[in-house]
């Protein structure tokens, strides 16, 4: 039964998600209605506010739950850019690895499933390069969150390097969004409807390909290497 006991909390956080509509407050709408409140609430308890937002970070990214580019977002507007990217690295970093610890117990088959067969193709990539494959996941989003935070767990990727790459790869990207979130506070002030989508502008997509591009460069010189030396 104790093998269990993680499916059934993980199980249960999805369900009361969905049935108490918690999605409504991880929401651009939820954030723009609050706001005052929730600064007033940063300003008076700095540190409080700080843990709870990186707790519930953690919850969100751990259950696979919608709301993590809200988040980071709401990280920035709350906190600023460079102390609310801190704290968005810190939670999505906890939250992947606690995902990842439960998908290396006796879950890891029901977990598999969920992923599909997409997680195959990811595993020559990480054959080739383990480190700069798994940083190039984390800093591209080529696949998405949920799947990259599963599939290194059932390809032998080692904690350490799951952590270490999750942990520098997500941080240009969340430095980023939250950067654009310090500055949701006039575009709430004057009544527009903020879009996340409106963020993916092509000088964004391009510094995060040109990212990835470098994460390569480990791979393609193994690979040159090794056709020189044959």
């Amino acid at each position: 039964m104790k093998r269990f006991f993680p499916l059934a909390i993980l199980a249960l956080g999805i369900v009361a998600f969905f049935a108490f509509d918690l999605g409504h407050y991880l929401s651009f709408a939820a954030l723009a209605e609050h706001r005052h409140s929730l600064l007033a609430q940063v300003q008076a308890h700095a540190l409080l506010a700080s843990l709870v937002y990186m707790g519930i970070y953690v919850l969100v990214v751990g259950f696979s739950l919608p709301g993590g580019l809200v988040m980071t977002l709401s990280g920035g507007f709350l906190f600023g850019a460079v102390w609310g990217a801190a704290l968005a690295v810190a939670g999505a970093t906890l939250g992947a690895t606690l995902l990842f610890l439960i998908a290396k117990t006796s879950l890891g088959d029901f977990l598999l499933a969920k992923a599909g067969d997409t997680v195959k193709k990811l595993q020559a990539g990480f054959e080739e390069d383990m480190w700069s494959y798994m940083f190039i996941l984390r800093v591209v989003p080529i696949f998405p969150f949920f799947l990259v935070n599963l599939a290194p767990a059932f390809l032998g990727v080692p904690l350490r390097v799951y952590v270490v790459a999750t942990f520098f790869g997500i941080m240009p990207g969340t430095f980023v969004y939250a950067l654009a979130g310090s500055g949701m506070g006039a575009v709430f002030d004057s009544g527009q409807a903020f879009s996340a989508a409106g963020l993916m502008t092509p000088e964004m997509i391009a510094a995060f390909v040109g990212l990835g591009v470098l994460a390569l460069v480990p791979v393609v010189y193994k690979r040159i290497k090794k056709q020189g030396e044959a």
